[in-house]
């Protein structure tokens, strides 16, 4: 297996959090990989976005968003054309030994254009990268897809496509079911800020869900798309679960009794959640697990979740990735300098990225997923509740939510 210098760097900044003893790292690296393992929201491996193409298209005085899809194109699909870089695409996904990721592959909001660009990366590299991956859109395929020695792609957006011409609601919520069919399996249900369904976990006046968001979650349930409410407010989250008549969750996030975070979810939230059958997936960002903001704070939510509400119902969702593939093989193009979009609102100076080195965010990263695993061992859990946290809760709820 090609392992990146990089790569090694990264898995010691998490056995310098951990410091395991001989017997717990060896069980842990076993248990991890003889088990199903299923990130609720990750980013596959991919390379950098900077191309000659990107820069001829920076120096033309292309739009932030011509920029932008351009750019997600050379990350996620043409620097794929380089041999070597697919080869260090198997050894990551191999270093890692993640199974399936719930691959974020639509863009943040509600403009289903903007989501087919993402979308139609994915699949794109599902389709041509056939030694390494498979697009997996039902759960009884991931079985045969890891006989097959392949990495799976579940598909899930940042939002809930809705059509433009609203002249009813049943006709503004038909694009839910087109995304289905085109392999989308879980949405955000709002992203940081307020849309029509509900309050973003942004937004100070925590308004809760709409009647219009009762709607969307009644037509995801029908169609069997999960609903996520990552991104939502506390008061939309709950209602969300209320309403919610399967399984829904929370897939990257944190607990709010060790977090002050906006993006963490009050106890009160996780127990709705936990009552529709549902999980929350705790993250990788120091910032939004606050504490020692590295792989041990990590592991105190997830431990948190797990003894308080249940093993059940809790997942690991990363929400971050790893080093690009190709990093440093081109020149950076002079980019502009934009506002980020009005969905985003994303974390604002003073959070605490400020305060994280490097060394704690790289022991949370995507490429140690390992060691999330050695971690569980060292603070008690039986192989069986492991087992359930790094993939099986995940691969119950996606099967449920399918269950007329």
């Amino acid at each position: 297996m090609m392992i990146d210098e990089a790569w090694q760097k990264i898995r010691q900044a998490a056995m310098d959090v951990l410091h395991p003893d001989e017997k717990t790292l060896r069980h842990g690296l076993e248990l991890h990989e003889e088990s199903y393992v299923f990130d609720a929201y990750g980013f596959s491996p991919n390379g950098s976005g900077y191309s000659p193409r990107v820069q001829l298209l920076a120096d033309s005085g292309a739009s932030r968003d011509e920029l932008r899809r351009a750019s997600e194109e050379v990350r996620m699909c043409s620097c794929f054309d380089d041999p070597e870089v697919c080869k260090k695409l198997k050894a990551a996904w191999e270093f890692a030994g993640v199974d399936c990721n719930f691959q974020n592959s639509g863009l943040e909001g509600n403009d289903p254009v903007e989501m087919l660009y993402r979308l139609s990366n994915y699949t794109n590299v599902a389709d041509r990268l056939t030694d390494v991956y498979e697009r997996a859109v039902y759960p009884w395929q991931l079985p045969g897809i890891k006989e097959r020695g392949h990495r799976a792609i579940y598909m899930t957006t940042n939002g809930v496509p809705l059509a433009d011409h609203k002249i009813s609601t049943e006709e503004s919520l038909n694009l839910i079911g087109v995304f289905f069919r085109l392999g989308v399996r879980m949405m955000h249900l709002t992203y940081n800020r307020r849309n029509l369904m509900g309050d973003g976990c942004a937004e100070s006046a925590d308004a809760g869900l709409s009647d219009f968001g009762r709607d969307v979650i009644a037509e995801m349930n029908r169609v069997g798309v999960l609903v996520d409410v990552a991104h939502s407010g506390q008061k939309t989250s709950y209602d969300a679960a209320k309403a919610s008549v399967k399984p829904m969750v929370a897939s990257h996030s944190a607990a709010g009794a060790l977090s002050t975070h906006y993006r963490a979810k009050s106890d009160e939230v996780i127990q709705a959640i936990k009552e529709t059958g549902g999980f929350v997936g705790i993250c990788g960002h120091p910032p939004f697990l606050q504490g020692s903001m590295d792989l041990n704070a990590m592991l105190d939510h997830i431990e948190y979740v797990a003894r308080k509400f249940g093993v059940d119902h809790v997942a690991i969702g990363t929400d971050n990735g790893m080093p690009p593939l190709n990093d440093g093989d081109s020149e950076m193009p002079a980019m502009p300098k934009t506002r980020p979009i009005w969905e985003q609102f994303w974390t604002p100076p003073g959070a605490g990225y400020e305060l994280m080195t490097k060394e704690q965010y790289d022991s949370v990263l995507w490429l140690n997923w390992p060691m999330y695993t050695v971690g569980l061992v060292q603070r008690g859990f039986t192989d069986d509740e492991i087992r359930k946290i790094i993939g099986g809760n995940v691969l119950r709820v996606i099967t449920e939510i399918l269950e007329k």
